[in-house]
């Protein structure tokens, strides 16, 4: 139960495409990829014990038994992506270095001034493999039962209710500004390192509201300690059974989720990334893989390639205004 608290906890903290990134977009590297893979292939991915590296462990523990190869992780957490990105984007587009990572691996540069990679130059999408909502709850001394009530007395009373987040950049804090923003209310943002002491705020008060990943709160939530406005998901999740999302209660074309995929090198030929996606979403669609996601507090969506690129140019471009208009910045 520890175990996938804190993964559930770090799908939160999340939190994480332009053509010449795109796999449709790819220059045929050399070779043919005939005979691949003849070696190890290694996954860069973030710090261990996360939900970013949850994920990538599960797709290096299942790729073995139909590719033939032993699959590695290499955790690289520097600079909460910066590393990981920079090591897969000055890597050979050969398929043996591949990188799984949220959508903060192009959230990063929107925040950060000291991002050498660029998220749709320097890599090709493989396959979205994930996703993870949040769920926007309050502590039971608010008043609001829903979202439009929410709205009302954050505009009744600007500036007193207070939002906790988790890391900058986040899901759970760009999730509250994009909320901010389109129900146009002035909701004050308190910082935490980490969702465990946002909790104990949340929970004894000194915090109003929070926008918390649904595994690491649903406890919370049915034990009364917090209550559940809605989700933060397009549609309504199973992670989150018979809960609203914040677009029907509220705010109409309102979504924040933390997105999880795998990438390869820019210029990794469409064979490989045609191979490798057709590998990894056979995988991570099986029953029992979905059931892990499930349990860590993600969805399993398995798509093409194009549609996580067209899902990482949407996603850039949401954010970054987000980001622009709120002033967010990252150390």
């Amino acid at each position: 139960m520890l175990l996938a608290y804190r993964i559930a906890g770090a799908f939160a903290l999340g939190i994480v495409f332009s053509c010449s990134g795109s796999a449709s977009a790819q220059t045929p590297a050399s070779g043919t990829g005939q005979g691949y893979p003849n070696k190890p292939i290694r996954i860069v991915t973030g710090d261990p014990g996360g939900g970013i590296d949850f994920t990538a462990r599960l797709i290096a523990q299942g790729l073995p038994a139909t590719l033939g190869q032993q699959v590695v992780v290499d955790n690289r957490g520097g600079g909460g992506g910066i590393l990981a990105g920079e090591t897969v984007a000055k890597a050979a587009p050969d398929g043996y270095t591949l990188l799984v990572y949220s959508n903060n691996i192009w959230i990063l540069p929107l925040l950060r001034k000291n991002v050498s990679y660029d998220p749709a130059r320097d890599f090709a999408t493989v396959a979205l493999v994930s996703r993870a909502p949040n769920i926007l709850v309050v502590n039971p001394s608010v008043s609001a039962t829903n979202v439009q009530e929410l709205i009302a007395l954050a505009k009744a009373k600007p500036g007193e209710l207070n939002y906790a987040q988790g890391a900058t950049g986040g899901s759970n804090h760009l999730g509250a500004e994009l909320f901010k923003a389109m129900a146009g209310v002035n909701i004050v943002e308190v910082p935490y390192k980490g969702v465990t002491p946002a909790f104990t705020d949340l929970i004894s008060g000194r915090v109003q509201l929070m926008f918390a990943v649904a595994a690491s709160v649903t406890p919370h939530i049915k034990s009364g300690k917090l209550r559940a406005l809605a989700v933060t998901s397009a549609q309504p999740s199973p992670l989150a059974p018979g809960l609203p999302t914040v677009a029907a209660t509220g705010l109409p074309g309102y979504e924040s989720e933390a997105l999880f995929g795998l990438f390869a090198p820019a210029q990794t030929s469409r064979l490989l990334v045609t191979r490798l996606n057709r590998e990894v979403v056979q995988l991570v669609t099986r029953p029992d893989m979905k059931e892990k996601f499930f349990a860590a507090g993600a969805e399993v969506i398995g798509s093409s390639p194009e549609q996580f690129a067209a899902v990482r140019t949407a996603d850039m471009a949401r954010w970054g205004k987000v980001i622009r208009d709120a002033g967010i910045k990252a150390d």
